[in-house]
């Protein structure tokens, strides 16, 4: 049933609504009802930041964004994940924490922890001490591509490269006490 339809069902019993007057004004009403529930289901769908659309520039706003790591050539998509990474993210100081959070910014990579050197390791193995113990290699490779998608605005470049995206994001959430070492093949 329309909002016209309803709207004339509510109207008291004496009401002659076959005018054109009455007519006219319950359409009126009937017009703004219609564009409210319409709003309604819009804001249900942006109210949600991993559907968001229209409100994607409030969305960033509220959560910092856009983020200087991450510089210009972000595609609407990773924009969008930004933004839900953002709410809800929750923190690690291990190396598979740092592989995920790479993966989630569009790169590969690996990370090598470094073992204190014994008397027990063999000639080749490298000489390392303790403070070695608070550094990270993350491996990758030399030029990480990223290409245009369908889900991307027309200023979006057809392909980005590089990886200072991957170590601005990744040093920002690096442990206070470590050091992170990257490592290009």
């Amino acid at each position: 049933m329309t909002h016209a339809e309803l709207l004339r069902l509510l109207m008291p019993a004496p009401y002659d609504l076959t005018g054109e007057r009455l007519a006219a004004e319950l359409d009126a009403e009937a017009r703004v009802l219609d564009a409210a529930q319409g709003w309604a289901g819009l804001l249900l769908t942006e109210a949600d930041p991993r559907t968001t659309a229209a409100f994607l520039p409030d969305w960033e706003r509220v959560t910092g964004l856009p983020d200087t790591c991450l510089g210009a050539g972000q595609s609407f998509a990773e924009r969008r994940g930004q933004v839900v990474q953002r709410i809800t993210a929750q923190g690690g100081a291990t190396p598979a924490y740092f592989v995920q959070l790479a993966a989630r910014m569009g790169y590969t990579v690996t990370v090598t922890e470094f073992e204190v050197h014994t008397c027990e390791d063999s000639c080749e193995a490298a000489v390392l001490d303790d403070i070695w113990r608070l550094a990270w290699q993350v491996n990758s490779t030399l030029e990480t591509i990223r290409d245009f998608t369908t889900e991307d605005d027309a200023e979006m470049p057809l392909r980005v490269w590089g990886n200072a995206r991957l170590e601005c994001g990744l040093i920002r959430y690096a442990p206070a006490h470590g050091v992170l070492i990257f490592s290009y093949t």
